[in-house]
């Protein structure tokens, strides 16, 4: 099943009109005509089953035959993760935390960060992408870069955790982990996060922990601590 995106449909609708680009692409680059069937999410859960009735390349518009919502899971995961120094091992990152599953992800700017311009319209396209390959219904949400310290200072719900290579007392991810509820994940950048943003953290009650005994990259970090959670969610 092919998936397209658009978050201007609503529940309510009975017909929907694509704007000029999306009409485009799909009258003249996927050469769809009137009686295709398109699938379509708003990115909040709806997934709709739609049949072309003009397939024009400035004005494509469809009925909407079929709806349906998908339930949430029943965990909500937010990462916390510094860009890295490459923007493409972020946008990797973006991606296959999409397909895996996250609710949201925020930049982080640390101490010893190379990197603390984002691009988060180039991002929002790259999680956009990667739900519809992946088939969710679900967009995770992309917040705006913030500091550190401006981060650890929100009320964050549920279980927090800071995941650092100091050589300190840690715990396994794994090991703390609880299904079913709130969770939120600080990764640091390439030079890990400095020994007073660690500090700072463990003083607004984050629990440190590791993700296993190799030193790992930024984005494989967030990887594997966001197919822990899920993991544990099945």
């Amino acid at each position: 099943m092919q998936l397209f995106y658009n978050a201007n449909i609503s529940e309510n609708d009975t017909s929907f009109s694509f704007d000029k680009d999306e009409s485009r692409h799909i009258a003249k680059v996927l050469r769809k005509t009137i009686g295709d069937t398109l699938h379509i999410t708003n990115g909040n859960g709806w997934l709709f089953t739609a049949e072309i009735t003009l397939a024009d390349q400035k004005h494509c518009t469809v009925s909407i035959l079929s709806k349906s919502k998908e339930p949430k899971r029943n965990y909500n995961l937010h990462l916390a993760v510094a860009p890295t120094k490459m923007n493409d091992r972020y946008e990797w990152f973006l991606e296959k935390a999409t397909e895996i599953g996250v609710e949201s992800i925020t930049p982080i700017i640390c101490d010893h960060s190379e990197r603390k311009v984002v691009k988060i319209e180039r991002f929002e396209k790259i999680i956009q992408s990667a739900m519809k390959q992946s088939l969710h219904y679900y967009l995770p949400k992309l917040n705006a870069p913030i500091t550190f310290k401006d981060f650890i200072n929100q009320d964050l719900k549920g279980q927090i955790f800071i995941a650092h290579c100091e050589e300190t007392d840690k715990k396994s991810l794994k090991s703390q982990l609880q299904p079913a509820v709130d969770i939120t994940i600080l990764i640091g950048p390439e030079g890990d996060f400095s020994v007073k943003e660690i500090e700072m953290a463990l003083q607004h009650q984050f629990i440190p922990v590791t993700l296993g005994e190799t030193r790992l990259r930024t984005e494989t970090a967030a990887i594997v601590a966001c197919h822990s959670v899920a993991f544990l969610n099945e």
